[in-house]
């Protein structure tokens, strides 16, 4: 039995929307005890979160765009994320 017939197909939306509600709590703690500060830190992290993201949606090899979320729309959010951290670091809050 290989290893790729053991991985579920789909995951469903609400598993992609909970994975990435707990994964923002637990980079907005780490993130909140940074010494750089807050966006700065929470802007690495979100970063290297749409990387993985992007890596393990490739290796299950889900497709993006489709009727449900995946990796690749959860390396979205991420981004879009980054992006307001970063944003938000720039303008100096």
């Amino acid at each position: 039995m290989s290893l790729f017939s053991k991985m579920p197909a789909a995951l469903s939306s609400t598993h992609v929307v909970l994975r990435f509600a707990l994964r923002m709590i637990i980079f907005s703690v780490f993130a909140a005890f940074a010494q750089q500060g807050f966006a700065k830190a929470l802007t690495g992290l979100l970063t290297l979160a749409a990387i993985y993201c992007l890596f393990v949606g490739g290796f299950r090899r889900e497709a993006p765009l489709g009727s449900v979320l995946t990796h690749f729309d959860e390396a979205a959010a991420y981004a879009v994320c980054m992006a307001l951290a970063s944003w938000s670091s720039a303008q100096g809050g």
